[in-house]
């Protein structure tokens, strides 16, 4: 037996199977669309809260380092702390309120 040849001939085709082939694929495409992920909006309320937090964090730690640094060096540390938190924690409101005032994205 060669590469060339089949191994059996084929069968005709068959009404029945076509019919069943073709609901079998409506089938498949309704189940991954069934399973497939929405895009749903407390997704985009998950993604939202982590800017905030991150955004408060990163004000707030970054004003303090930021602060300390200046106090540190310049010899008035506990006053360049607490101006850099102070600076911080502006900032990071002022990035939430800007953020809360955008469009969503859509």
């Amino acid at each position: 037996m060669s590469d060339d040849e089949p191994a059996r001939e084929p069968f005709e085709e068959d009404a029945r199977i076509n019919a069943l082939e073709k609901r079998l694929a409506a089938a498949q495409q309704r189940e991954e669309q069934r399973n497939r992920p929405k895009a749903s909006g407390a997704d985009a309320n998950y993604r939202s809260g982590n800017r905030v937090l991150a955004d408060l964090l990163g004000g707030i730690l970054g004003g303090a380092v930021i602060g300390y640094a200046i106090g540190y060096f310049t010899g008035t540390n506990p006053w360049g702390l607490l101006v850099g938190l102070f600076l911080g924690t502006v900032v990071a409101f002022r990035n939430i309120i800007r953020a809360a005032n955008q469009r969503p994205e859509e």
